[in-house]
């Protein structure tokens, strides 16, 4: 094959990804220095269309960023005015009262929001300061000059759905260049995967755990709307398959946010995660909640769960990862998008010195050392062992031994250290034959849904002309391996009903819809055989979240 020639554009810095890291890092860099060259890049058909989180904010980042944000009509208006825990049962729940807490559990004072309508905000914040932004721009390629990233390749579009050559319409994208490249694409972007790898940046650092969000949008009876009320549950369905809990967060308009977690590390490869999210919405006191209501949207997506001991190295030559690209979540507290802001501020500022200093393509060590000794780290530090004593010993050990962890770290000492995390979640996965199967029960049509009628609510979509961005290392392996060893659990941990094994026997095949893809990455990190490839489809592809 010949090599491809592109057009090329240089910038000071290249920013991948419109969350809230990558905005952060723009606006950022524009506030330090106006005359500066920021373009950011997002796979989404605009900015806010693949943003999916719970989401509780605590404003610390857009404080520290945007200190007169309250008075900018920010899409942020609902406080949390009642927090509430509750350990549920098959029938009925226990309430966990909010005194045994440590005080930074506590959610008042936080905002209930749609962070894809904050992403929405952000974008014409930055472009008010001159940042220039292309949506439906996905990132296919980086740009290498011998061992530093100088860019990436952007608009890329047909290729051969067959071949994957380039086929007769096809348009090459352009080479984006810059001083410094920051990849702020969310949990397990394809490109931060690939730096990664190249340079071993999770040498001497835990694995990445991860989880898989599910959420629901949902319009429900005025009398039963409590505005500002949050609350998270523990225990069932889940029981011991499987670590996770659900959020129910009361927004504005009637609505309420229907969310589901479970971390991808359980063992039974034949849970179906998707399903225990369905039937977790017929408990009765979600039932009561949910009754004469409507679901208007839908969409999933993985979060990094590992925490501290999980972070890689955040720098290589000429690239900065940010946000949850690193990972940055706070487990037991359920947030992550205040650490994505602070860490795009962090790393404009190390880019703006290093730029005014004549440096570039260099490490931008400064970004990391304050990421892990600031706000970021003190902040992830205190949680360290929740999630790994949970992992280990389940549900009322991460209770209690987490709860006494954290409280001790808030005056500097812990019972534990730092605990580690062991396998990989594909690695944790189990053989079918040592678990029992799973008998669900089928959707009602009015509290829970088939999954495929789900995902027309997340209003995904791909042009089926072009491959297939989800790549099998091995296109035998699902039936060979995967099939007799583990029940293929593709079929069931996708959220959005992308795999398929048809037929029996020898005519079994293995089928994939990558139509319905809803770029939760859930198949690149839980598939046992490790043979899924997340890469991006053609810009503006995927999911169209309204106000997720």
């Amino acid at each position: 094959m010949t090599a491809i020639e592109r057009e090329s554009m240089e910038y000071d810095v290249v920013i991948v990804g419109g969350g809230p890291a990558g905005l952060s890092a723009a606006i950022r860099l524009k506030q330090l220095d106006p005359d500066l060259g920021v373009v950011l890049l997002e796979k989404g058909s605009e900015v806010g269309a693949h943003i999916l989180s719970g989401a509780v904010l605590d404003t610390c980042g857009l404080d520290a960023l945007l200190p007169k944000w309250r008075d900018m009509d920010a899409p942020i208006k609902t406080e949390v005015k009642e927090d509430n825990f509750y350990i549920l049962g098959p029938a009925g729940q226990v309430r966990i009262p909010n005194w045994p807490m440590p005080p930074f559990m506590d959610n008042h004072g936080n905002y209930i929001v749609s962070m894809a309508n904050v992403c929405r905000w952000l974008a014409g914040v930055a472009e008010g300061l001159g940042v220039e932004i292309f949506p439906g721009m996905s990132c296919s390629e980086l740009v290498y000059e011998g061992d530093r990233v100088v860019g990436v390749v952007a608009g890329e579009f047909g290729r051969d759905a067959e071949t994957g050559e380039p086929g007769p319409a096809y348009e090459p994208g352009m080479e984006l260049r810059g001083k410094y490249v920051f990849l702020a694409e969310g949990v397990r972007g394809s490109l931060s995967k690939e730096v990664i790898a190249k340079y071993d940046l999770s040498k001497g650092h835990c694995p990445q755990k991860f989880g898989i969000g599910m959420k629901e949008i949902w319009e429900i009876d005025p009398a039963k709307h409590r505005e500002g009320t949050v609350t998270h549950s523990m225990g069932w369905p889940l029981g011991s398959n499987a670590g996770g809990g659900s959020f129910i967060y009361h927004l504005e308009n009637n609505q309420v946010y229907v969310g589901f977690v479970v971390h991808l590390n359980y063992e039974n490869p034949h849970l179906y995660p998707y399903m225990e999210f369905q039937r977790f919405k017929h408990h009765p006191m979600v039932a009561e909640l949910l009754k004469g209501g409507k679901r208007v949207a839908y969409g999933a997506r993985a979060i990094s769960e590992g925490g501290w001991q999980s972070m890689p190295k955040m720098v290589a030559p000429g690239v900065a990862l940010l946000g949850c690209s690193v990972g940055m979540v706070n487990v037991p507290r359920i947030k992550g998008n205040h650490n994505a802001m602070l860490s795009g501020k962090a790393a404009a500022e190390a880019a703006f010195a290093a730029i005014k200093a004549g440096r570039e393509g260099d490490e931008l060590s400064a970004y990391e050392a304050e990421v892990r000794g600031g706000a970021i780290g003190k902040d992830l530090k205190k949680v360290r062992n929740v999630k790994p004593l949970w992992s280990r010993f389940g549900l009322v050990a991460s209770l209690m031994g987490g709860g006494l962890d954290m409280w001790l770290n808030t005056i500097g000492l812990t019972v534990f250290g730092t605990l580690k995390h062991g396998k990989t979640d594909a690695q944790a996965t189990g053989k079918a034959r040592d678990f029992k199967k799973i008998d669900y029960p089928k959707p009602d049509g009015k509290l829970s849904f088939d999954r495929l009628t789900n995902v027309s609510f997340s209003f995904t979509n791909h042009e089926e002309s072009q491959p297939a961005h989800l790549k099998l290392k091995d296109a035998s392996v699902p039936i060979r391996v995967n099939l007799p060893e583990y029940d293929e659990p593709a079929q069931r941990y996708c959220p959005a009903g992308v795999y398929e094994v048809v037929g029996e026997g020898q005519d079994a095949r293995f089928v994939i819809n990558f139509q319905n893809c809803v770029h939760c990455k859930t198949c690149d990190i839980k598939d046992p055989s490790q043979n899924i490839n997340w890469t991006t489809p053609q810009g503006g592809d995927g999911p169209n979240y309204p106000n997720m």
